[in-house]
């Protein structure tokens, strides 16, 4: 089981990193493409997908409302414990991706 949580942790941070750096590169091309400027685009696009980020790094808000009730109302609290985790986990690869980006566009993204 330990071993399992260790996993999805890990794959928490790197999916909502990757939603991140590859949403907002992919989508920095139409704004090239239609002659805007792709570098403030980049960094745009980064800061309107940081929630969606974390939601697709847990796997969907069902599931995660799913372990936050059964460790409320049925007394589950390693289950609770263990979601919010998981949310840490990818707010960290948010912050990274973010951090990342700030970096390369040489622009504070707020």
């Amino acid at each position: 089981m330990e071993e399992r949580f260790f996993a999805t942790f890990i794959h928490c941070y790197f999916i909502a990193f990757g939603v991140i750096i590859g949403g907002a590169i992919i989508g920095s091309i139409g704004e090239f493409a239609t002659g805007d400027a792709p570098l403030t685009a980049v960094g745009t696009i980064a800061k309107k997908l940081r929630i969606w980020a974390i939601v697709a790094a847990i796997g969907g808000t069902f599931d995660a409302i799913s372990n936050i009730e059964k460790g409320l109302f049925e007394g589950s609290m390693l289950d609770l414990f263990k979601q919010a985790l998981f949310i840490l986990s990818a707010m960290g690869g948010v912050k990274t991706a973010i951090v990342l980006i700030e970096w390369l566009i040489q622009e504070d993204i707020s």
